[in-house]
């Protein structure tokens, strides 16, 4: 479709229910008020096709002054929680795999589980994966999902924890055997996701034989901050030139574009779908620029404050706090928003 208004979608709290809200320039508008109570934007993306219009048709004809709220006066929740699918593209950008690989092998560390020797293989054979080889993706859990201003609980019996800013692509149909030209058909729209990782907990001594733990090092509650917008595909011109944008305490460590993918947004979805199937509601994460703490040397700690941002998407700012040591008290403060 043409794209027309520019607008975004949201989940959000003024303190109450949680609603869809559609958001432009800064208001939002309430859409459980404008398009039934039991509309959600889950509802809306599981019929994507004919949600899109309806709600292009709305944003075209709002003022903005009919805002039912200041979109800073509210809470971002995930947009997206899927009951379905996080598929997760490791080591999706180059530059972020040699720094990886500097940084262990400066630290002196196994954190990315090779050897010098395998490092220099690894570096060696970028390219060679770019032209010729096939993405890696694994699945995450939708568990660890909090909002774009909500804490981040550091886990206890660990020291690396990394921050890892995406771009996450949103599902809006179902695709299985997709062609790479037919890839961006299944897209509902584009948001920001930080796929926080402990890397110390990645390397297994009893199995190494097994691999990366990618349960442990990826999943921990608050892992994926999420959001704060779902921006339609029609309002993202082009996904493969947009700035991710990353500071911890106001020093920036990521500032690249999604251009240095070795696997573009197609190439990712295409390959998902010739494994499983896609269906609405599925994020797909793309991977991580050049700048995480492992390259730096720098890991985050209890206060830190994460400020990360994609163009036109939005932004997210997550203190970091530690793990509170009462297992109760742990299930009940994991993902509360700042006082």
């Amino acid at each position: 479709m043409t794209a027309s208004r520019r607008f975004a979608l949201g989940k959000f709290t003024a303190g109450g229910p949680e609603f869809p809200g559609l958001v432009l320039e800064d208001r939002v508008f309430d859409l459980s008020s404008r398009f039934g109570d039991e509309k959600t934007l889950s509802d809306l993306i599981a019929s994507w096709s004919a949600s899109l219009p309806r709600l292009q048709e709305l944003a075209d004809s709002l003022g903005e002054d009919d805002g039912d709220h200041a979109l800073a006066s509210l809470r971002p929740l995930p947009p997206v929680s899927p009951d379905g699918q996080v598929f997760q593209a490791a080591a999706n950008y180059r530059q972020h795999v040699l720094e990886l690989m500097a940084g262990a092998e400066h630290r002196g560390d196994a954190s990315d589980g090779l050897s010098s020797e395998d490092r220099e293989e690894a570096a060696a054979a970028l390219d060679e994966r770019a032209r010729d080889g096939a993405p890696f993706v694994f699945l995450g859990s939708s568990h660890a999902m909090v909002g774009a201003d909500d804490d981040v609980v550091l886990p206890e019996g660990s020291e690396q924890h990394d921050w890892e800013l995406e771009l996450a692509v949103v599902i809006g149909a179902r695709g299985r055997r997709l062609a790479r030209d037919e890839a961006m058909s299944v897209i509902a729209g584009y948001t920001i996701c930080n796929d926080i990782t402990t890397r110390d907990a990645l390397f297994r001594a009893d199995a190494r034989s097994l691999g990366l733990d990618w349960l442990a090092g990826k999943n921990s509650p608050t892992f994926l901050p999420t959001g704060p917008l779902l921006v339609p595909a029609a309002h993202v011109e082009n996904p493969m030139d947009l700035r991710l944008h990353l500071a911890v305490n106001g020093r920036t460590m990521q500032n690249e574009t999604t251009a240095d993918m070795l696997f573009d947004v197609a190439d990712l979805i295409a390959h998902i779908s010739n494994i499983a199937e896609l269906r609405p509601g599925d994020l797909v994460l793309t991977g991580s620029p050049a700048g995480n703490g492992a390259s730096h040397g720098i890991f985050l700690q209890p206060g830190d404050l994460i400020d990360s941002s994609i163009t036109g998407l939005g932004g997210q700012r997550n203190r970091c706090v530690a793990e509170p040591r009462a297992t109760s008290d742990a299930v009940a403060g994991a993902g509360k928003a700042r006082a």
